[in-house]
């Protein structure tokens, strides 16, 4: 069985279900992660625990150390990562509440540090990314969905932007145009980066509000942070699941 790490995202940049046995000071050629790694329980099962955004969500999404991120999971043994996402909704199976395991991504960031290599006397490394997700690790998600009675959303396509403003409306339209379900900020270059270590990488994505112009209100941080609590015991529960028995790494 491989071993687990959990990306902590937005309202998840700690796991009280997580029983700690030890912190990590990583130190990586790219700098330092967001924050400690956390070695622990999760329903008994042995996990790693990295929240995104640092302690007390101090770093917005252009600004995270993907690089350190990815590489200190890596040296800390992690075969499997899951991406944890608070998504804006764009088409009607994807409102909020919606938690989804996407498959495509559309990247639409610009200026972030996308790659181990191609820096000043590397070499250039290619790797195919036609599945940016992992579909063993999604599988597993979505075993677990059903071992729990859990609803989950199979599939979807992911648009990430810049942020850490939200979108337009007229910018919400484009992206729908282009075949996207969902929009957040965190998924890329932090599944590319997995995919070059070669750790196996999914997102699990909660839907928090419609995305720009797909209601007839704004959008509210309020709104945002009672739907992130609403869809914390389903997140924790599927990811328990998952660290208990995740999917063989051949």
């Amino acid at each position: 069985m491989g071993r687990l790490a959990i990306i902590g995202g937005s309202g998840f940049a700690s796991m009280p279900e997580l029983e700690i046995i030890e912190e990590q000071h990583a130190q990586t050629p790219w700098g330092a992660p967001s924050a400690p790694l956390m070695k622990g329980r999760l329903g008994g099962a042995e996990v790693l625990f990295l929240p995104r955004h640092g302690q007390g969500h101090s770093l917005p999404p252009h600004r995270v150390n993907y690089r350190a991120n990815i590489q200190a999971l890596h040296d800390a043994g992690a075969d499997l990562i899951v991406g944890l996402g608070a998504v804006g909704g764009i088409t009607p199976s994807y409102g909020p509440l919606t938690i989804c395991v996407p498959q495509h991504i559309i990247d639409y960031t610009h200026g972030r540090e996308a790659s181990f290599h191609g820096d000043s006397g590397t070499e250039v490394v290619h790797v195919d990314f036609s599945w940016p997700y992992d579909a063993g690790l999604r599988q597993a998600l979505l075993q677990a969905a059903g071992a729990t009675s859990i609803s989950v959303v199979d599939g979807g396509t992911y648009a990430v932007t810049q942020g850490p403003r939200l979108e337009t409306a007229a910018e919400i339209r484009r992206l729908e145009r282009d075949g996207c379900d969902i929009v957040g900020m965190t998924a890329m270059p932090e599944a590319v980066l997995a995919r070059e270590l070669g750790i196996r990488y999914a997102t699990l994505a909660f839907v928090v509000n419609w995305a720009a112009g797909k209601s007839d209100s704004e959008i509210g941080m309020d709104e945002i942070v009672a739907n992130i609590a609403h869809c914390g015991e389903d997140v924790m529960r599927l990811l328990a699941t998952v660290a208990a028995s995740p999917p063989a790494i051949s």
